[in-house]
């Protein structure tokens, strides 16, 4: 994107006075907050998928190793982004300059999309918009398009990059510069050719979130089917069309991303405060929107979160207090959005964690009571970004265990990342109860090659599979009689430090324990490969050769995969429960797949 439009936001009141209260030194002008900012752990709503900014070598130069470090790392001064885009150059001699990038990122754990702005010129012909002079795609080229888009995924993934997703094309009501697509076209695009890309597709990434250009996608039951995820834009979208009504009606088991954008302006230095402050609300109001990633322009720029010299900017501050803490895989819960004037909240949970962030635009401080509900809190760390502050950290606040109370300064972001008691979950009608569900696995890991294998229950001497053969997020696992489907084929690959992930021979869905919770009784399922907590396992030696134990990296290894009830039936469900010593509905036998 060259020219994009300016973002207006509307400011909020100024707050009431109050009494004080709080755990930090309070500032002469201070407001009471009028509410408590309540969360609800068991609300659950869109997984999170990430947060992250576009690389582009051929109009930016390429980010140098260092400046990757920075990007994708999440240790100390460093960003914590786990989402790459990357361009779909129309010419296939320049898709070597995305590799570097694309690898270095996947290698710490993020997931890379791409995006064309351009057909090949041989696809390509000219037309008369608005009186001038406009390219489109040919309308005879549309399968040798969709072939351009499956050869640099092919490209990407011979060269060490499985891509996440790919997309049809860069805004197309907004090709002043590059290729423009009315609604129909995309919509014939999406119905008729889009089902032969052989990676998940993202459309339309329309400029302003218009959704005039996706709507006809969401009504039409072919082209939604070749929809994986509903990218979107955010230049000059009010937050009033942050909203989608269609796309919850219809766009069940889809995804809905945010793309690309630059807030407030690209005119301004990334350091300017409190302007920066904004991205952090913008960002905050994509996600309570039901945006599931947050894709900046270029990672590197004098507005981005990363300045020219390769430091972190302000604006970048503000996209780690989200990017650091909130994971991929972590879902967003319940919470109340404006607790007090000026103040905006939001909550996510994953890895036994709670993590709140809240954003206090106003100038004035305020005192805020955070309640957690559904959930036990034994710590809070804070992290703050203000004026004279970059994710300052405070150790243990003081809190009980269902809430504490926090100064928030006037024009500041705070996230508060609490750790959760562990609970274990009482299910009475789950016979896998016994005196032996405490005791601890001490079982070793063994060590499994990388392949494809059916994995065999013990107990019931059935299968693992997808439920019905079907590849969908938060399709059932469960058991099954040997078929030699896709359902029942899973390739185990070693990711690091023991652990494993299972993926679905039906796709990039992996094993995946519901929410990361580590509860007894939480059911495992399939769901988008991201290679979080939730989907990583170690497979544990047990007293017979060949036999396994599979433990929940979750629950930190004290719960396994399990044959509820013991059953031996067809469709026996499969949970994760604590682990017992030999018990065999528990116990699992890998069968490479010939």
């Amino acid at each position: 994107m060259f020219l994009k439009l300016k973002k207006t936001t509307t400011k909020l009141l100024a707050g009431i006075m109050a009494i004080s209260m709080g755990l930090t030194t309070l500032s002469p002008v201070e407001v009471f907050a009028a509410n408590d900012a309540t969360i609800n752990l068991s609300k659950k709503y869109q997984t999170i998928r990430g947060f992250g900014g576009m690389n582009h070598p051929s109009w930016a130069g390429d980010l140098t190793e260092s400046q990757r470090n920075t990007a994708f790392g999440n240790g100390e001064n460093q960003l914590g982004f786990s989402v790459l885009r990357i361009y779909v150059d129309d010419n296939k001699d320049n898709w070597y300059k995305e590799v570097a990038t694309a690898k270095s990122a996947i290698a710490k754990g993020a997931i890379v999309f791409a995006t064309p702005w351009n057909p090949p010129s041989s696809m390509t012909e000219t037309f008369t918009k608005d009186g001038k002079k406009a390219k489109r795609l040919r309308h005879d080229k549309y399968a040798d398009y969709a072939k351009h888009l499956n050869d640099f995924v092919t490209y990407m993934k011979n060269n060490g990059v499985d891509l996440y997703a790919i997309s049809i094309a860069n805004e197309p009501d907004y090709g002043h510069d590059w290729t423009w697509w009315t609604a129909d076209e995309v919509l014939n695009f999406m119905k008729n050719y889009a089902g032969s890309i052989n990676c998940k597709v993202i459309a339309p990434e329309s400029f302003s979130y218009n959704k005039s250009m996706s709507d006809p996608i969401l009504k039409d039951s072919k082209a939604l089917a070749n929809m994986d995820i509903l990218g979107a834009h955010l230049y000059g979208t009010s937050y009033n069309n942050f909203a989608y009504p269609l796309f919850e009606e219809k766009g069940n088991g889809k995804e809905l991303w945010m793309t690309e954008v630059y807030h407030p302006n690209s005119s301004s230095s990334a350091d300017k405060w409190p302007e920066a402050l904004e991205v952090s609300y913008h960002m905050n109001k994509a996600l309570t929107n039901g945006f599931q990633t947050y894709t900046w322009w270029y990672i590197r720029r004098s507005y981005g979160p990363m300045k020219e010299d390769g430091t972190i900017s302000k604006r970048g501050y503000c996209m780690a207090q989200f990017s650091k803490f909130v994971r991929p895989g972590y879902i967003r819960v319940g919470a109340t959005e404006n607790p007090s004037t000026n103040v905006t909240v939001s909550a996510y949970t994953g890895d036994n964690k709670a993590v709140i962030v809240a954003i206090n635009k106003g100038s004035s401080d305020v005192n805020q009571k955070f309640v957690v509900n559904n959930g036990n809190i034994k710590k809070v760390d804070r992290y703050r970004t203000s004026g004279n502050e970059n994710l300052a950290k405070t150790s243990n606040l003081k809190a009980d265990s269902n809430g504490f109370w926090a100064n928030l300064p006037a024009n500041s972001v705070s996230t508060f990342v609490c750790d959760l008691s562990s609970t274990t979950g009482n299910n009475n009608n789950n016979n896998n109860t016994s005196n032996n569900d405490n005791n601890t696995n001490n079982n070793e890991n063994a060590t499994l090659k990388d392949g494809w294998y059916y994995i065999k229950n013990v107990n019931a001497q059935k299968y693992l599979q997808v439920k019905n053969n079907k590849g969908k997020n938060a399709q059932n696992v469960e058991l099954g009689k040997g078929s030699g489907a896709k359902g029942q084929k899973w390739y185990l690959k070693n990711v690091g430090n023991g652990y494993v992930t299972l993926k679905s021979g039906l796709g990039n869905y992996m094993v995946d324990v519901a929410n990361g919770e580590n509860k007894n009784g939480t059911n495992v399922q399939i769901y988008d490969g991201y290679s979080g907590k939730a989907q990583q396992f170690t497979i544990d030696t047990t007293s017979s050769k060949g036999v396994y134990t599979i433990a929940t990296k979750s629950s930190n290894g004290t719960k396994v995969l399990d044959a509820e009830k013991k059953g031996t039936a067809d469709g026996t469900n499969v949970l994760q429960w604590a682990y017992g010593k030999d018990k065999k509905n528990q116990q699992w036998k890998f069968e490479e797949v010939k």
